[in-house]
């Protein structure tokens, strides 16, 4: 498929999504809405894959304030909100996904970047839902993800407000994993995706999934799922190679078998 809206590279076993300028019309919107889906599912397939970089061409990239003018048809409201939906395919990934954000997060954009598993940001960064500024409520997951990442307190504060926070009140409150120089972003962040995708892919996909659905489980059920997840690790061709690199003192050759 050729992209409009975004572009991709390879990097070793690491796919950087570059959004190629900011989205501020629901045709922009509609257009990444279905690229984002595209290459999720491109990425699903492609066992070489085995980290995502989602990050902007500018400062504006993750700021998408604009796209709260929009308005929905009435004709068949669900069916274009999941259309529109820029989370909601990010968010299914079993890769782990690292959002690179050069400047601002607002609105829909921020909502993107919830939905990735880690998220880095420069000095200069802010972030905000000011939906209901106008009347609005996130609608792409931000209700849900925000306050299950810094909890109901703090998530009602920013969205009840519609308040945009600057970059080390986000790291404070869990928005953000690390801050860093604008110069350095991209260098820590394939550095980070670089470390990740070098440890084995089966187990970092099965981690994921022990995280993400145990949060919705009792802790008892929780740990049923993590022991389930090891011990068919143990059934894996990475496990009996990466106890033998350990053994032997040598870098695992992991191949996600």
């Amino acid at each position: 498929m050729l992209y409009q809206t975004v572009t991709l590279q390879r990097v070793n076993h690491v796919m950087v999504v570059t959004i190629n300028y900011p989205m501020n019309d629901k045709g922009g919107m509609a257009r990444l809405s279905d690229e984002l889906a595209e290459l999720s599912t491109e990425a699903a397939w492609d066992e070489e894959v085995r980290v995502i970089i989602i990050t902007g061409a500018g400062e504006k990239s993750f700021s998408m304030e604009g796209c709260l003018n929009g308005e929905i048809s009435g004709t068949n409201e669900e069916q274009e909100i999941k259309f529109l939906s820029l989370a909601e395919s990010i968010a299914k990934l079993d890769r782990p996904v690292i959002a690179a954000i050069h400047g601002d997060a607002i609105g829909q954009g921020l909502e993107l970047a919830l939905a990735c598993d880690i998220r880095v940001a420069a000095e200069t960064s802010r972030f905000g839902l000011p939906h209901i500024r106008k009347g609005l409520i996130p609608w792409d997951g931000g209700t849900q993800r925000l306050s299950r990442m810094v909890g109901r307190g703090k998530a009602l504060e920013m969205i009840l407000t519609g308040e945009t926070i600057d970059v080390q009140e986000a790291l404070r409150m869990g928005l953000v994993n690390r801050v860093v120089p604008a110069g350095e972003l991209m260098k820590v962040v394939m550095e980070i995706a670089q470390e990740i995708a070098s440890r084995g892919p089966i187990a970092i996909r099965y981690a994921k999934e022990a995280i993400y659905k145990g949060m919705d489980m009792t802790l008892e059920q929780g740990l049923h799922l993590e022991a389930g997840l090891y011990l068919l690790l143990h059934t894996t061709e990475d496990r009996t190679k990466g106890i033998q690199a350990f053994r032997e003192k040598k870098a695992s050759p992991f191949e996600g078998r």
